[in-house]
């Protein structure tokens, strides 16, 4: 899953990319709100996290922006300004919740998963099942004919998109720009040691496998009944 931080403060900026990514999500960072404003708009992002006080144009600028253009995507506003005209007003523009700084990182992500979970409710499902696979996207937990796969969080958000585009051969660029966040370096192998990794676990020791690599195509996860 994909979030937008747009955050000025660099210290900030950075602790939250860092904790973001360890558990396990896709994050770009904006340090302005204008820039901000323009990410929201082209990009598909599951959630944005906002700071109000921006350079360029601020948080509430960003969000009624983001409205204005008819954009349902999640705002959680995280601020210094904890006034409770503040809160008011960013609820009332549109943001899905708002947390005053100082915070905990703990309670920032249970937000940032309840947000998440909420909106997935009436449409998404909360878990993805290819053959005896299943992944649960809340518990972030795998198994495997019913036993427990522990999987990095890189390897997690691999399998994810494998499962959720299950039966498609995706190339690497597409895997480094979706698990990864970066263009794709034809040099590295970054993606067949993560993947040869995430393999092992998934399939070593199976009669069934369900991943596959196509040649000079990328890979594919299937059960054997859907190739």
């Amino acid at each position: 899953m994909k979030i937008l931080i747009v955050e000025d403060e660099h210290k900030t900026g950075e602790y939250l990319r860092q904790g973001l990514r360890e558990a396990g999500f896709v994050v770009d960072l904006s340090r302005d709100g204008t820039d901000g404003l323009h990410q929201a708009l082209q990009e598909p992002y599951d959630l944005v996290i906002l700071d109000v006080m921006l350079p360029g144009i601020d948080g509430w600028q960003v969000l009624h922006g983001i409205r204005k253009r008819g954009l349902q995507m999640p705002v959680l506003f995280l601020t210094a300004r904890d006034q409770v005209e503040d809160r008011i007003k960013g609820l009332e523009l549109g943001a899905d919740d708002y947390l005053v700084k100082p915070f905990s990182f703990a309670e920032l992500l249970a937000r940032v998963r309840t947000i998440l979970r909420r909106g997935r409710s009436g449409t998404e499902p909360t878990s993805l099942l290819v053959a005896d696979l299943e992944l649960d996207l809340l518990r972030r937990r795998v198994t495997r004919g019913g036993r427990k796969i522990d999987l990095t969080a890189k390897e997690f958000g691999l399998l994810e998109l494998l499962m959720r585009r299950r039966g498609e051969v995706l190339p690497r660029s597409l895997i480094a720009s979706q698990v990864w966040d970066m263009n794709f370096d034809g040099d590295t192998n970054v993606i067949e040691v993560a993947m040869r990794r995430l393999r092992v676990k998934i399939d070593e020791g199976r009669d069934v496998k369900l991943i596959q690599t196509v040649r000079g195509m990328g890979y594919v996860l299937e059960a054997p009944e859907e190739s």
